[in-house]
């Protein structure tokens, strides 16, 4: 399964955007736990920001698999800026899916132009994988919404101009678009995550939170079954591919280290034992590569297999990193265990890769369950 020679020449191009700038800034981003603002700039002149956004909207109008490779790019240059991308495209894609005329005129432009960035709150304190029992509430008063309760873990909260809201409104899972000047809205910044540490997470408090009833996305009850489950669909999407793009760089810098170090009087390279681990990263990446390539071919089809098979794709994907790092840091020693090395890095952000949009073990659960019913 290949790609063609237009999607290379935009992977090359999204290959030296990275390396020119988002590289640079990774490690000192991972520190002051901040993204660059000046990358986050850079990114929204290219129209990286509005990748996902139709050209209707200003935005880059980019195909399932321009989007995976994108963020494969990313993925390989920097954890935290690609999920920027991640949250970002996933509220333009509900708002684009779901939203009223008035909705996509509001936003989307904004969104593609990087004057507005968006942000995905599910998560709550209590309440991960379990989403039907969110805790935040929404009540209708004639012309507007009052939303109260809290949500936790939202990436980029901190630097959020609009979030896609859930909550139960008359027992029904209902998705809002919350601006985040809104009166009686709280954002308090988390630090001190183990990786993607750039990636701005916020705690969000909702305290007699009045949204007009315009904001509401899509019907009363459809927040889940619909808005929510196509946006962690996305979500797991660009995920996958940027594991890929993160093993990348774990291969690259093993493969640059084993042959300029030396032990014993011979290249780390010419020891059987590393050429044995960087065979079996080589192997585990294309295999990744293959399963989010098919997922995107089926995306860009309206293949309903496609979610199943980006589920398929994540869960390969985000365990493929750990042992793809894993074995990174055992070839770099003890340069591996510190960040003079981007390794140590690199290990860090490829546990989020389990947890984030679905862990491993709902991944197995559901993957097993459907494995089941096909027989």
């Amino acid at each position: 399964m290949n790609i063609s020679a237009q999607q290379r020449n935009l992977q090359m191009e999204f290959r030296a955007f990275v390396d020119q700038f988002v590289i640079p800034s990774a490690g000192e981003s991972d520190r002051t736990e901040k993204l660059s603002p000046e990358v986050m700039k850079k990114m929204a002149e290219k129209g990286y920001i509005g990748s996902m956004i139709a050209r209707e909207y200003d935005g880059m109008g980019l195909d399932m698999i321009g989007l995976g490779l994108l963020n494969e790019e990313f993925g390989r240059g920097c954890s935290s800026a690609r999920s920027l991308l991640t949250v970002h495209g996933m509220v333009a894609l509900a708002i684009s899916r779901w939203g009223t005329y008035e909705q996509k005129e509001q936003w989307l432009g904004r969104m593609a132009s990087g004057e507005v960035i968006g942000a995905f709150a599910l998560t709550e304190p209590y309440v991960g994988s379990d989403a039907k029992s969110m805790e935040t509430s929404a009540d209708l008063f004639e012309d507007h919404y009052v939303i109260n309760g809290r949500k936790k873990w939202i990436t980029m909260g901190q630097i959020a101009d609009v979030f896609l809201i859930f909550a139960h409104c008359n027992g029904k899972p209902t998705a809002f678009l919350l601006d985040k000047h809104t009166e009686g809205f709280l954002i308090r910044p988390i630090s001190g995550m183990m990786g993607a540490r750039a990636s701005m997470l916020a705690e969000l408090r909702f305290d007699q939170c009045k949204v007009p009833k315009e904001n509401r996305l899509g019907g009363e009850g459809s927040g889940l079954s619909h808005i929510a489950l196509t946006c962690l669909d996305y979500g797991r999407y660009t995920i996958a591919w940027g594991c890929v793009g993160l093993g990348q760089a774990c291969l690259e810098e093993c493969l640059q280290y084993s042959n300029t170090r030396r032990q014993f009087g011979d290249l780390l390279s010419s020891h059987q034992l590393i050429q044995k681990m960087i065979t079996e990263m080589v192997v585990d990446i294309k295999a990744a590569r293959l399963l989010c390539l098919n997922a995107g071919y089926l995306k860009e089809q309206g293949d309903p297999d496609s979610i199943m098979e980006t589920w398929n794709a994540k869960y390969f994907a985000s365990r493929m990193i750990n042992k793809v790092a894993n074995d990174a840091i055992q070839i770099h020693g003890a340069n591996g265990c510190h960040n003079s090395y981007p390794l140590e890095r690199y290990y860090r952000d490829s546990k989020l890769n389990e947890i984030i949009e679905g862990t491993t073990q709902m991944h197995e659960i559901l993957i097993a369950s459907h494995a089941s019913t096909m027989f």
